[in-house]
């Protein structure tokens, strides 16, 4: 038998993804990026460099930002991972996009949108610990994010908008 041809070990994990409880028989080297694209088709989370430099597959991990591409879904298990897509579902406006989304849209800060739900992720994350963020912390969060396309003005404006619109803004 050779190296190709032998079976991956596959173990069961539970995780709960934007909300959703999913119980799947995983290989033990897939990371949670493939699993949350391929198993769940949940296509929002991008992988860029597979090296955790460009951020392009940034989830939160039980509220914490990680790379899709670096943990492997079997360290997801009993964990809460949420998406790009859970997103929406966070007190949509009329446009049925969140109040982050909807911020990037009005200031043109989508660019060619590869490596944006990683930057939205992050940023929800900010947003979160602090409802209130200047500009040098949200480009201190943004450096963690390589986009190809360099416009990250539009960006931080996106992120400072949806600061001012949250509920307890400064």
């Amino acid at each position: 038998m050779d190296a190709m041809s032998r079976e991956e070990p596959v173990r069961t994990i539970t995780v709960i993804v934007n909300g959703k409880a999913y119980v799947r028989d995983v290989a033990d080297r897939k990371n949670l990026a493939d699993f949350l694209r391929q198993d769940l088709q949940l296509t929002g989370t991008h992988v860029g460099c597979e090296h955790g430099v460009c951020g392009a597959c940034t989830v939160l991990v039980d509220g914490v930002s990680a790379r899709g591409c670096l943990m492997l879904a079997v360290q997801a298990d009993g964990c809460s991972v949420e998406t790009v897509e859970s997103l929406a579902g966070e007190t949509p406006g009329p446009s049925g996009l969140g109040p982050l989304q909807q911020a990037f849209r009005d200031r043109h800060a989508l660019q060619c949108g590869f490596c944006t739900p990683g930057i939205l992720m992050s940023l929800t994350e900010l947003l979160r610990d602090d409802p209130s963020p200047d500009e040098e912390a949200v480009r201190i969060v943004l450096s963690g994010h390589l986009c190809r396309c360099t416009g990250y003005q539009n960006i931080v404006a996106a992120a400072l908008q949806a600061a001012s619109k949250a509920p307890g803004a400064r």
